[in-house]
Order: structure tokens, then C-alpha cells, then sequence
């Protein structure tokens, strides 16, 4: 993978609005509220999928303002957290030294890394990003060629569902107003049998799915059998 395409693999619009909320990403008030509810969810997901994640060397690819590099962390991981969006990595490397939990952070495509450190993670997660990069099968390639053989892969994403369309979109973006407007694009979501699909391409086996539902009244997430909307992906590279 040249870095000619990597760089190409990045929309500048998405970037631009990311890094718009860079400055109140660690706000759980903030425009970034529900993202800090599904947290603990995703971080008992992976811990999980890996029988825990202390020592474990761990990669956070699109990693925003690290609320989830932070939390790996704090469960025992080494963790390195990239991001293209220069704003949100400046955020995530200050607060990290406010709060002592010291992940790494670095401003580079999944794709320029995987020529750089290939099969150097034992886990990679990459999570609510592959819906915002043109081409998230590059990606999906680069976290295989990332992680080392027998490490585990573990993606989450929205599926392109019309209930997805109804509650991700409609009702989380105009209705409550619980994420930014134009946050999400839905012909960019990505159904459970394409993630798997480019997965397997990419090498890694696909060891099982599990969805997340969100209850905008109680503010919480909880993990569900339910993939219709929001759903992770665990894999693992062959060892």
C-alpha cells in the first residue's frame, strides 16, 4: 500500500468536522455525549473478546480525542491511538497527560502505519470509523496487516438498515440532536455481510458479531444481540 493512497483514503470534509469538535471531545455534556455512554460497553466487548488486555500492545486506529485509547489503557494495554485529523490528536495527547494514563498518539493513515509496523499489535480496534473514509476496505487490509498472527482485529461500525436510517440519522441527528448534524452519511454504513466479506479478504478469520443498542432516554448502551444498527465485529489473524 503506497503512502500516495493512504493519504488518499481520507475525507477532508469529515476531518474538518472533527476537528470542529475537537475542543469538546472530552465534554460528556458536550456534542460528544453519546460517544462517551457507549464507551465502557465497547471496552467490556474487547476485553471480552481478548480475556483481558493487560501488557497487551493495542492499536486505535481513527482514535478521535482517545476516549477509547485512554480506556484500554487504563485496563493495562500499551496503546498507540492514530487519527488524521491533526486537531483531535493535539486533544487526545493533552488530556493524556492531564490524566496520567499516557497512551501514544500520532497524526498517520492505517495504511502508511501497516508499511511502517506491519503485524506489530497484538490487538487493533477500530471503531465508528470505517463509515467516514472512502475506501474502508483499505482499511479493514491494514489493521489484518497490523496486528500479529493469532492477535485479534476488532472493528464496529452502523449498518446500513432502514432502522439505522430511522434512529442513526433521523432521530440522533435532527430529532434529539444527540450527535452534530451531517455526522453521519447513510450510504457510507456498512451491512454485517460486507464488513465480513472484506475481512476475510483481508485474511483475517471473522470469529463473531455482537450489536450495541443505545437508550437516548437513559442515556446508557448496552451490548445486544441486535445488529441492526450498531454492531461490532471481532476477527483474529491466523496464527
Amino acid at each position: 500500500m503506497t503512502s500516495k493512497h493512504a493519504s488518499a483514503n481520507v475525507d477532508a470534509r469529515e476531518i474538518a468536522n472533527f476537528d470542529r469538535l475537537a475542543s469538546r471531545w472530552w465534554d460528556p455534556r458536550g456534542e460528544m455525549a453519546t460517544l462517551h455512554q457507549i464507551n465502557p460497553p465497547r471496552v467490556r466487548y474487547v476485553e471480552q473478546c481478548v480475556g483481558g488486555l493487560d501488557g497487551k500492545r493495542a492499536l486505535d486506529v481513527g482514535c478521535g480525542g482517545g476516549l477509547l485509547s485512554e480506556a484500554l489503557c487504563a485496563e493495562g494495554a500499551a496503546v498507540l491511538g492514530i487519527d488524521m485529523a491533526a486537531e483531535l490528536i493535539d486533544v487526545a495527547t493533552l488530556h493524556a497527560l492531564e490524566s496520567g494514563r499516557r497512551p501514544e498518539y500520532r497524526r498517520i493513515a492505517a495504511e502508511a502505519l501497516a508499511a511502517e509496523q506491519p503485524a506489530s499489535f497484538d490487538l487493533v480496534c477500530c471503531m465508528e470509523m470505517l463509515e467516514h473514509v472512502p475506501e474502508p476496505a483499505s482499511v479493514i487490509t491494514a489493521c489484518a496487516q497490523l496486528v500479529k498472527p493469532g492477535g485479534d482485529v476488532i472493528f464496529s461500525t452502523i449498518n446500513r438498515h432502514p432502522k439505522a436510517f430511522a434512529l442513526a440519522v433521523v432521530g440522533a441527528e435532527y430529532v434529539m440532536n444527540l450527535v452534530p448534524r451531517g455526522t453521519h452519511e447513510y450510504e457510507k454504513f456498512i451491512r454485517p455481510s460486507e464488513l465480513d466479506g472484506w475481512a476475510r479478504h483481508a485474511g483475517l478469520d471473522v470469529l463473531g458479531v455482537k450489536g450495541l443498542r443505545y437508550n437516548p432516554i437513559l442515556k446508557s448502551a448496552r451490548l445486544s444481540d441486535d445488529l441492526d444498527i450498531n454492531y461490532f465485529m471481532h476477527c483474529r489473524r491466523p496464527a
